[in-house]
């Protein structure tokens, strides 16, 4: 089953958003952004439950672009339980932000995914995507090693 999120999903949420990650977030952090976003018409918590359990989250943020002149939606996180990943979730969930994405009046889906995440990259050209883009970073905390770590 597929539904929205609400507030009280967070916990849920977190726990997908820490494992996809490979690390524990700070949760106060973590709620603030949460409870921002769910009260932001440009955000969506898109979720699968599966015998009463939150097993996936798809968090769509929506955006008019000017080097576009559209609207676009952007895919912020997207992570499935280890335990329920190989079963179609997330193939019906990616085919249901795209509904949602339409709906919302965007022309366009987009996604960043690490260099890491050789599986979801294959995952996503199998569903349609193409890999158009480089997306790069620079961090204003701690070390800015040049080392590529999933949970860093």
């Amino acid at each position: 089953m597929y539904r929205k999120a609400t507030l009280d999903d967070c916990h849920k949420v977190y726990h997908l958003i820490c494992e996809m990650e490979c690390k524990q977030l700070a949760f106060d952090r973590f709620s603030v952004i949460y409870q921002e976003q769910m009260s932001n018409e440009h955000y969506y918590y898109l979720l699968c439950e599966h015998d009463n359990n939150v097993i996936g989250v798809l968090n769509l943020r929506f955006e008019e672009q000017l080097h576009h002149s559209e609207r676009i939606a952007e895919i912020m996180e997207f992570a499935v339980d280890s335990t329920y990943r190989n079963r179609g979730i997330g193939k019906e969930m990616l085919a249901n932000a795209c509904q949602l994405a339409k709906d919302f009046g965007c022309t366009q889906i987009e996604v960043a995914c690490n260099q890491l995440r050789t599986d979801t990259h294959r995952f996503y050209l199998r569903e349609g995507m193409h890999n158009f883009h480089f997306k790069f970073s620079k961090s204003f905390v701690g070390d800015d090693t040049e080392e590529n770590i999933i949970g860093k």
